[in-house]
C-alpha cells in the first residue's frame, strides 16, 4: 500500500500542471488525518526490536517504501497553494524522524532518513523558485521551516550528533574511532556527513534570520 500510493503520487507529478493540484487534493485529502496518525504510528515504532537487525527485513524495508512516501508528499506540496497536514507533517513532527536515525536501525535507512532531512532544508516553493517572496507567498512554508529548525537546534545542542554514526561499520559523529583496516577519512560517509552539516546550516541561517530579538539569534 506504501508503494502503491508513493507510486500513484509521483506519476501525478506527471501530469499537466493544469490538473495536478486538482488530482493531488483529490487523492491526499481523504487520506489527510490517516496519514498523519499513520506517521505517528509508524514512527514511534520499537526500532531496537529485532525485526529491523538486518536492512533486508520485512519492516525495514516497510519502513524504507514509507521513507519513499514521505518523500513523494515533499516534493507534491508544492502543488498545493494550502498543502495539506500530510504534506507538512515531516517539518511538524520532525522529533520523531530524529528519534528513529538515532536508533539502532541499519545504517541505510539512516542515510535514507538524513538525506530526506537535506531535501526538507533545501526545500523551495513554486513562488520562491520564481524569485519571489518566500515568506510572503507561503507563510505555511516559513511556519514549517521555523518548526524544523528549532527542532534540529534543540536536539544538535544536546547529544544527538554523538549518536549518529557516519559509516555502517566506523564511528559516530564527534569520534575518532574507525573500523579495522580504515583510516579516518575512508571510513567516513562524506555523503552523510555533508547533509547533517547542510542540516545544521541552513536551521541556524533560518532561525537567525526569523528572530525576533538579537539575544535570540546571538
Amino acid at each position: 500500500c506504501l508503494w502503491t500510493l508513493a507510486a500513484i503520487l509521483k506519476e501525478t507529478l506527471k501530469d499537466a500542471p493544469v490538473a495536478r493540484a486538482g488530482a493531488l487534493k483529490k487523492l491526499l485529502a481523504p487520506l489527510d488525518a490517516v496519514l498523519e496518525g499513520f506517521y505517528s504510528a509508524i514512527l514511534l515504532h520499537h526500532f531496537d526490536s529485532h525485526h529491523y537487525t538486518s536492512p533486508y527485513s520485512e519492516a525495514a524495508n516497510n519502513l524504507i517504501s514509507f521513507i519513499d512516501l514521505l518523500e513523494a508528499l515533499l516534493v507534491s506540496r508544492v502543488e498545493l497553494e494550502l498543502p495539506l497536514r500530510c504534506q507538512r507533517i515531516l517539518f511538524l513532527k520532525l522529533s520523531y524522524v530524529l528519534n528513529v536515525i538515532s536508533s539502532s536501525i541499519p545504517y541505510v535507512i539512516k542515510k535514507k532518513f538524513i538525506l530526506l532531512l537535506k531535501k526538507c532544508v533545501l526545500y523551495k516553493s513554486r513562488e520562491d523558485a520564481k524569485g519571489a517572496s518566500l515568506f510572503l507567498q507561503t507563510p505555511s512554508l516559513c511556519e514549517d521551516m521555523l518548526a524544523l529548525s528549532n527542532v534540529v537546534l534543540q536536539v544538535v545542542n544536546l547529544t544527538w550528533l554523538n549518536q549518529i554514526p557516519l559509516s555502517g561499520k566506523s564511528s559516530c559523529f564527534g569520534s575518532s574511532e574507525t573500523a579495522p583496516g580504515h583510516d579516518s577519512q575512508c571510513a567516513s560517509d562524506q555523503t552523510v556527513l555533508r547533509a547533517l552539516s547542510l542540516v545544521m546550516l541552513k536551521a541556524l541561517e533560518f532561525k537567525s534570520h526569523n528572530s525576533a530579538t538579537e539575544a535570540e539569534i546571538k
